[in-house]
């Protein structure tokens, strides 16, 4: 059993034991844990987000983050250019005046659909305050009804985390900012690093992957394939934007194939059309091979994350896509511990029974306009994928 679970990790992003960790559902249970932490810090607040909307949800974050500078934390936000590109100049301007440093990754300098390496965007939500607790997930920092659609809210997960792991979370955000800052000419007031503190009564094994486009590539397509390729009882994996290269589709059908139950949770609401017409182009053959296919119909799905064999999950920013395992900066976190895995395994089974299944005869049956639609997009992302500079996935 122990070789099998060492054979689930990479080298470089192995497990550390003795953390706490929390799985957060929404905004409900995400946005008051990260604002108390906020309020407690002492020392410092490093916070990357790819969406900051200006909204009242996202303001009570703000203020929090304003509190902490005025009383003397280093406060240190970290934005996508193009995923906050809206955020407004007087929302900018109080966090600034406040003394929060602000810094966006690759700022616009044209139209961002005019050129697309401007696809290489900063899609990571994490925070570390006074690196002693962390958050890590899918959230970005907006209300979970904004656009207003549903009655009930956006379907997403974050992680709360304690432990050695800090040590690892705490430098990559501290690397990052160091690098966003030279690259913008912008070298700041530099503070003592603090040392990460942590209580010593955790159990759970966790490791933080990244992608990047240095040392880190392709680690969180890895963990995801090497789960899959050893399933055995269930595979459940919901992601919201889900095109996945060949490999991680064969894995999918052998693993199924195998007798493993594969559960997919997909969007049945999107606010990229084109992009879910890509998606479905890849149903058909799913579908035909065992994989039970939902789509999520209660409110929008934003989650990326994945259960297998009931000890094994990862919660975080990567979707299967060749956009965040090709392009973005992602992090997740990867826990093995059965209780964690359990939960988010009886959370998302719950989503399922407010999804709809698709039928594999009904889907092959699909009027013939809209499989040829599908199949252009599905092209039309490849296409895009290749301009950017990102290879083929595989």
């Amino acid at each position: 059993m122990k070789g099998r679970m060492r054979k689930l990790f990479l080298r470089g992003v192995e497990p550390i034991p003795g953390n706490h960790v929390r799985l957060m559902q929404s905004g409900a249970e995400f946005f008051p844990a990260l604002i108390a932490a906020i309020d407690a810090a002492h020392a410092e607040v490093h916070l990357e987000t790819y969406i900051f909307n200006a909204d009242p949800t996202a303001e009570l974050v703000r203020d929090a983050l304003m509190r902490a500078a005025q009383r003397g934390v280093q406060v240190q936000l970290l934005i996508d250019g193009v995923g906050s590109r809206e955020l407004s100049a007087a929302w900018l301007d109080a966090l600034k005046t406040a003394g929060v440093s602000v810094l966006a990754y690759r700022p616009l300098v044209n139209s961002w659909r005019s050129n697309p390496r401007n696809l290489r965007r900063l899609h990571r939500k994490l925070a570390v305050i006074d690196a002693r607790i962390a958050f890590v997930g899918g959230m970005n920092l907006m209300n979970d009804y904004v656009p207003v659609r549903f009655d009930a809210p956006r379907l997403d997960f974050s992680v709360e985390v304690q432990g050695p792991l800090l040590a690892r979370i705490h430098q990559s955000v501290r690397r990052l900012w160091r690098l966003v800052a030279l690259t913008q000419l912008q070298a700041g007031e530099r503070k003592p690093e603090i040392k990460p503190s942590w209580p010593t009564d955790g159990h759970v094994r966790a490791a933080f992957v990244v992608r990047d486009n240095f040392a880190h590539r392709r680690d969180i397509e890895r963990v995801y394939l090497a789960a899959l390729a050893l399933a055995r009882d269930e595979i459940i994996l919901a992601n919201a934007y889900f095109l996945p290269g060949h490999r991680f589709r064969r894995l999918l059908k052998n693993a199924a194939a195998r007798g493993v139950r594969v559960h997919l949770l997909v969007q049945g609401h999107t606010d990229h059309p084109f992009f879910l017409a890509a998606a479905r182009a890849l149903y058909h053959d799913l579908l035909a091979a065992g994989v039970a296919i939902y789509e999520y119909q209660a409110s929008e799905l934003h989650a990326k994350v994945a259960a297998v064999d009931g000890h094994w999950a990862t919660v975080g920013s990567s979707n299967i896509d060749p956009f965040s395992l090709l392009l973005a900066r992602e992090a997740n976190i990867v826990v093995n511990d059965a209780a964690f895995a359990r939960d988010l395994q009886q959370r998302l089974h719950q989503a399922i029974g407010q999804s709809t299944p698709l039928n594999p005869a009904d889907w092959q049956r699909r009027p013939w306009p809209q499989r040829m639609l599908s199949w252009l997009a599905y092209g039309g992302v490849r296409l895009m994928v290749g301009l950017a500079g990102g290879r083929r996935w595989v």
